[in-house]
């Protein structure tokens, strides 16, 4: 009886657990193609399941890929141009038409699907391209493992048109160091950009080199913002999956465009005001009886009097101009006067001349 009961026991313990594992597993994210061959100029529905709802998508068609290595090359080896996003829906599932693109590397040849933002999530099916050319896939790297040697820093200075909005650009300068068995060749960096609390931006950059064990080497990688970005921005830069370094960066903000706008703002309605006041003076009616306006007289100017000729001392104030005289009058006689004598009064000692007195013996 007691072996009854503990066999019982263990069974429904093992039942369980079966239970809860199914309910604890993670739905890796599926993608499946319409058909599994399109020659370059066709197209292809791309479907997939298990990925995180509301999420942003890029879907390309890789070469140089399968879905066991992944892309190698990163999207170096895939037709970005000829790529389509898509957003899952509420159960996480999407559907989406693709145009079939030769990618810039020989197959074998994949579709590729990534998330944009937020957590990494990728899965690949089998395409095959026709009439695209086929290479062995190159040999997997030989235990390289890369690590930061020194602090990292951003060099370089905006231009004088990131004031006006101009994308800010500057070169993430770090010195890393190969602590693995095996060379690494060519590594793929991932430069990630973050404003804030939001999710980073992922940016591909390969670094051209081979770097041996136990080497190490300096790497410059550029690293961008979009244009009128400003404010507190991350930079992030990872390898195979692991972050190697973050770096803080404080982009000014572009007052420039805020200068522009402001004057903007003064200059067109000043433009318009005038214009209208030109369409108003032209359309304004005439006095009636089409008389026109008369002119303005001109003004006048005040005759100016003639300066005497006797120039007095230097300083001195000028003479008052002499009154003109009476066409009836002179001072010196009084018109229709019997004797013609002055009517002013007669001083005598100012006419008779001084007769000098004879000096003598008396």
């Amino acid at each position: 009886m007691g072996r009854r009961v503990c066999t019982v026991l263990v069974v429904l313990l093992v039942g369980l657990a079966g239970t809860a594992g199914r309910g604890v597993a993670v739905e890796r994210p599926v993608v499946e193609l319409s058909a599994a061959q399109a020659g370059a100029g066709g197209t292809v529905t791309v479907s997939g399941t298990g990925w995180r709802p509301r999420t942003l998508l890029m879907v390309l068609v890789c070469g140089r890929a399968t879905p066991a290595r992944g892309v190698v090359g990163g999207t170096n080896s895939c037709a970005n141009g000829d790529g389509r996003a898509v957003t899952t829906g509420a159960d996480g599932a999407f559907s989406r038409r693709l145009p079939v693109a030769e990618p810039p590397v020989p197959c074998p040849c994949v579709v590729h699907v990534a998330t944009v933002t937020g957590a990494g999530a990728e899965a690949d099916a089998v395409l095959q391209v026709a009439g695209h050319p086929v290479a062995p896939l190159p040999a997997r790297p030989s235990g390289g493992r890369l690590a930061v040697l020194s602090a990292t820093r951003l060099t370089g200075s905006s231009g004088p048109l990131t004031w006006f909005g101009a994308p800010p650009s500057r070169t993430l300068v770090l010195t890393v160091g190969n602590t693995g068995t095996g060379p690494i060749e060519n590594p793929v960096f991932q430069v990630g950009t973050a404003h804030g609390v939001f999710a980073p931006e992922w940016d591909e950059r390969e670094w051209h080199g081979t770097l041996a064990p136990g080497k190490k080497a300096q790497v410059k990688l550029p690293v961008e913002l979009p244009a009128g970005a400003h404010g507190d921005y991350t930079v992030t830069l990872r390898h195979e999956g692991r972050v190697l370094a973050r770096q803080p960066w404080a982009v000014g903000r572009p007052w420039g465009v805020t200068l522009f706008w402001i004057l903007l703002c003064l200059v067109v309605p000043a433009a318009l005001f005038r214009a209208g006041m030109a369409v108003v003076d032209r359309v304004r009616p005439r006095r009636p009886g089409g008389i026109p306006r008369a002119p303005r007289p001109a003004r006048r100017r005040r005759p100016r009097l003639p300066r005497s000729r006797t120039a007095g001392p230097p300083g001195a104030a000028p003479a008052p101009p002499p009154a003109p005289a009476l066409p009836w009058f002179t001072p010196d006689s009084v018109p229709g006067g019997p004797t013609g004598r002055s009517c002013a009064p007669h001083d005598d000692s100012a006419t008779s001349p001084t007769t000098p007195t004879p000096e003598g013996p008396t």
